[in-house]
């Protein structure tokens, strides 16, 4: 499959990180992140519009940092790849701005991306990519899907969250628990001194499905917090949490692995930096005989590198977007 063979200016807004990156094929030059999580911390959550102040304040540095760490100049890029769709109206407003006005002063091609195209690519990084087809299992705080991969470029979405992603569940679990923003690194490390089977917590859907469920986890863990008061067990609390979570996400995925008779497993998405779930999906994986790929934990969460990824396969085909590229909040795969 065809990459494209000259160094791209990569740009990420989608949510609550200022991405900046330059690649050049599969080859990630620099890959620069501005986190807004201490901002955020403080309310519990990311507040929209204080994230958009920040992506403006951060995007121009940002970008030079990028090319200063690839060791390159404006006039070395020869396209422009941007995340517009789908995400924070705002956020990703800022990205496209700045794509859009580096195209044109620059008068190289630019090309909108699909947020969680980017992720499904992010193995492309790998030294040893995954083979076409897989499936993919994509874990995020807003998305929790099982994508049948054919190839860059054509995907199908066979399972899905039916109401909450399990990012979402690690969130509302770790401020019910008290253990701040973000959820999912505050559950995984007090779940380190935890007994997963502690406290029995649902799973969520029954039968040979492939679907998700966990609004009913989230519930479970407001009435266990309610029920038990001081005497709670957080550490306890936490790796149950946890285990619930992995267990549901393991089960279903060698399930569509099955169902679609796929040689190997890709685990992207922001959640696929929880350590549990990387363990337990390699050893099912290993079990089973199957191929097990992830990309490094720097590239879990949003990043501009994914969106360069994702764009060298289309800018190779000869795809490209005018000026008129628009920003969307939702957005189909």
């Amino acid at each position: 499959m065809r990459l494209f063979d000259a160094p791209i200016l990569a740009i990420e807004t989608s949510c609550d990180e200022t991405s900046a990156a330059v690649v050049h094929g599969r080859n990630v030059l620099s890959n620069v992140v501005a986190s807004q999580i201490e901002m955020h911390r403080k309310w519990g959550g990311v507040v929209p519009e204080a994230a958009s102040r920040a992506h403006v304040e951060a995007i121009l540095p940002v970008i030079s940092e990028a090319l200063s760490v690839a060791g390159m100049v404006q006039s070395e890029i020869k396209a422009i790849a941007v995340t517009n769709r789908p995400g924070l109206v705002g956020a990703l407003s800022v990205g496209v701005t700045a794509a859009k006005a580096l195209s044109f002063g620059l008068g190289v091609p630019m090309i909108g991306i699909h947020h969680l195209e980017g992720h499904i690519l992010s193995t492309m990084v790998l030294d040893s990519p995954p083979p076409f087809p897989h499936t993919c299992l994509v874990v995020s705080g807003g998305h929790t899907e099982l994508v049948d991969v054919q190839s860059a470029g054509q995907y199908r979405i066979v399972g899905q969250t039916r109401d909450d992603a399990a990012g979402e569940a690690f969130d509302k679990g770790a401020r019910l628990l008290g253990l701040g923003y973000p959820g999912g690194l505050a559950i995984q490390n007090m779940a380190l001194a935890g007994n997963p089977s502690r406290y029995p917590l649902p799973r969520g859907l029954s039968g040979d499905t492939v679907d998700f469920s966990f609004s009913g986890l989230k519930t479970a863990v407001l009435r266990l917090t309610e029920k038990e008061g001081s005497s709670l067990n957080v550490a306890d609390a936490a790796a149950s949490l946890q285990e619930a979570i992995v267990s549901v996400l393991v089960e279903r995925a060698m399930r569509a692995l099955d169902q679609l008779g796929s040689l190997a497993l890709t685990l992207v998405g922001g959640v696929a930096a929880n350590l549990e779930l990387r363990t337990r999906l390699a050893e099912s994986c290993a079990q089973s005989e199957f191929g097990f790929f992830a990309p490094p934990i720097e590239m879990c969460t949003d990043n501009a590198a994914m969106i360069g990824l994702a764009a060298s396969f289309r800018l190779a085909a000869g795809e490209s977007d005018s000026f008129e590229l628009d920003v969307f909040p939702n957005a189909e795969l």
